[in-house]
């Protein structure tokens, strides 16, 4: 009896070392502008090429401006790290979606809209949030640069296997309640280090019911528990999205495919390292108070008070709310904020902007609040103008920006000022992740478009 995961691994393991890390197979490599140029360079210095230029893709992403970008990249670093990598995959044959280019987006974005994410996969990129791929039942995760050369260079990768975690999500999710509050509930109780070590299949009713968009938002979490990657068993819901896709199996191919596809699921009786279950059913919308994603509450809820902090982790407690400026006991709900940013690879797609969209609809944004809207992609950003949603974003006083990581992670212009609070659809929370001195608290969608309107933290009420 196997685990999806083992079903997945063992089928791509080319050799084993004793009592060492195994040489697992790459389906398919990502690479963006941050993480690939000392691989490339790599390669240049040993006289290598790359062994399977079909089986890798890049994009640039994380340095890119999110207005003007018909105009060279104002700031130095940046274009340098862009310009590098448009000359490497030049040089080495490879597939890139550049600035400029109809596919070109977020790598985690652009991956599954355009079929290159599949599940039986083993899929790599120099991100920690490829384990965002997983919610189409492959098995996924971040790689450092050293690796990203040895996949370039041979395909393959060397890796200590890791142990296994389910988390079963009973019940069905409340109305309102989003993948994003599902992970940031999670993450509150697991902590940012309570699946160290695993690998986490997600499992149960309130997953079988999300939208592969929020299955990509949930695995794409995965990381910020400690967890080598998450993944979700494809399903009917997997195969539609797939269906059509510009590089996903066609004719006969597509119905061998689905075939295989279906066989991917964890088989009754197999056993995992640890498992653990949760009723979705109690969690509500949520958002962050301290400075990493496990320090989580429910919008309505109070920062927790000295006394329910255990004394090894209380300095941290106080240096973090001493950094956002808030107090033990404190109750968020009505607390002013500065901007909003909706998107990025945790919150960047179609779904998101629907929601957010549906919400702010027949309503006006807070004068004093930035409100930066960044689609995922260009295929996004398309999407969104042909379903109309830029025209009522626009009567609600919202601009739609062109596609980047922008204020994610404070690499390119968008970048949230110091003391200023941003509810955020990103996925990190830390000291500076958003900007010297910005203050991030982490939601979903619905959350962040109520504090959009409102100006304040606000339980996002539906009609």
């Amino acid at each position: 009896m196997k685990t999806l995961f083992d079903k997945i691994w063992d089928a791509h393991v080319v050799s084993k070392m004793e009592e060492g890390p195994t040489q697992l197979y790459i389906d398919r490599h990502f690479c963006h502008e941050v993480t690939s140029p000392q691989a490339f360079a790599g390669l240049r210095q040993r006289g290598l090429s790359v062994f399977r230029p079909q089986q890798t893709t890049l994009t640039a992403d994380h340095n890119i401006p999110t207005q003007n970008q018909n105009k060279p990249i104002a700031d130095v670093t940046s274009r340098n790290q862009v310009d590098t990598l448009t000359q490497n995959a030049k040089e080495f044959g490879l597939t890139y979606f550049g600035l400029g280019h109809s596919k070109n987006g977020i790598v985690h974005v652009v991956g599954p809209e355009n079929g290159l994410t599949q599940p039986g996969m083993t899929i790599v990129c120099g991100d920690s949030h490829t384990s965002t791929h997983g919610a189409f039942g492959a098995i996924a995760f971040g790689i450092g640069t050293s690796e990203v050369e040895m996949v370039l260079a041979t395909q393959c990768v060397l890796q200590s296997r890791p142990k296994t975690m389910r988390i079963n999500f009973t019940g069905k999710l409340s109305k309102g309640v989003t993948a994003k509050d599902m992970a940031l509930y999670l993450i509150s109780k697991m902590t940012t280090s309570g699946a160290t070590g695993y690998f986490v299949e997600y499992a149960g009713e309130a997953v079988r019911q999300l939208s592969m968009e929020g299955r990509m938002t949930l695995c794409n979490l995965s990381i910020e528990m400690g967890a080598r990657g998450g993944l979700i068993a494809p399903d009917a819901t997997t195969f539609e999205y797939l269906k059509g896709k510009e590089n996903a199996p066609k004719g006969e191919m597509w119905k061998k495919a689905v075939t295989y596809w279906k066989t991917l699921k964890t088989d009754n009786g197999a056993k995992f390292d640890k498992e653990i279950s949760f009723d979705a059913s109690q969690i509500q919308p949520m958002i962050t108070y301290g400075t990493n994603p496990g320090m989580g509450m429910y919008v309505e809820d109070s920062i927790p008070t000295m006394s329910q902090i255990q004394t090894e982790s209380k300095a941290s407690f106080l240096k973090a709310l001493e950094y956002m400026d808030f107090q033990p006991g404190e109750r968020l709900l009505g607390k002013p904020i500065n901007y909003v940013f909706l998107g990025s690879c945790t919150n960047g797609r179609i779904e998101d902007f629907r929601a957010f969209t549906q919400y702010v609809k027949g309503k006006h944004k807070a004068n004093h609040v930035t409100a930066w809207l960044v689609p995922g992609s260009w295929q996004v950003f398309h999407q969104i103008q042909e379903e109309g949603l830029d025209k009522i974003l626009k009567q609600a006083g919202f601009e739609l920006r062109q596609p980047g990581c922008s204020a994610c992670l404070a690499m390119n212009e968008d970048k949230i000022p110091a003391g200023k609070y941003a509810v955020s659809t990103s996925n990190r929370n830390f000291e500076g992740r958003q900007g010297p001195g910005a203050r991030t608290i982490l939601a979903g969608p619905l959350v962040a478009a109520a504090a959009a309107i409102t100006g304040r933290i606000s339980f996002p009420h539906l009609d």
